[in-house]
């Protein structure tokens, strides 16, 4: 097992019928992000479309942007085993460099492709949350550590690299109008750019 992720924690055990419910409701709310965009997506639309009692999007989800929490959780847990448990160089078994700007160019794409489920997930009224740098965090001061093992202020410049992969500050750069092959552009250009200042931070 890769230890320079933290895993998630076991989540909490559902009855067979909860599951299927939440799993179904989750395949719905990607079909009409797909045909009609995140705009689109009602409590009651996806409720309707799904075959399921309001009542029920409501317990499970919470609110609309609780459906979007939701989707971007099951994604960044499909992320992480392939961080955990994929082939390299994005998985173990490459040099740290290659994995450090492997991670940095996945994780933007990651964020610049769910633009628009990630505004959607937030709550009115609500600030924008920090990021969770629980994945992120611990996996760069590994791979940093492994890279420049002399590093000064090791801490420090991994808070500061995390900061750079940051939700937040990709959805301040980025349009959630952006269709498919401008959102490519934005990630290829924003790898390119994490990949110069990892190349320039371990020489």
């Amino acid at each position: 097992m890769d230890r320079s992720v933290v895993p998630f924690g076991k989540p909490r055990a559902e009855r067979a019928d909860a599951v299927r419910n939440r799993e179904h409701l989750l395949r719905t709310a990607r079909e009409m992000i797909a045909e009609h965009g995140v705009e689109r997506v009602t409590m009651d639309g996806l409720a309707e479309r799904a075959g399921l009692g309001k009542g029920t999007v409501f317990r499970r989800f919470g609110s609309r942007a609780g459906i979007f929490r939701a989707l971007l959780d099951a994604d960044e847990r499909r992320f992480q085993e392939q961080v955990l448990s994929g082939p390299p160089p994005l998985g173990p078994g490459a040099e740290p460099v290659e994995r450090l700007v492997a991670y940095g160019r996945a994780r933007i794409a990651f964020l610049v492709d769910r633009h628009a489920i990630a505004r959607a997930s937030l709550e009115r009224n609500q600030p924008v949350p920090a990021g969770d740098p629980s994945i992120t965090q611990p996996h760069l001061r590994v791979l940093l550590a492994q890279a420049v093992p002399s590093m000064p202020n090791l801490d420090g410049v991994t808070i500061q690299l995390t900061a750079a992969l940051a939700g937040p500050l990709l959805l301040y750069l980025s349009r959630p109008e952006t269709d498919a092959n401008q959102a490519a552009e934005t990630a290829d250009f924003l790898g390119d750019a994490w990949q110069t200042l990892i190349e320039r931070l371990v020489r």
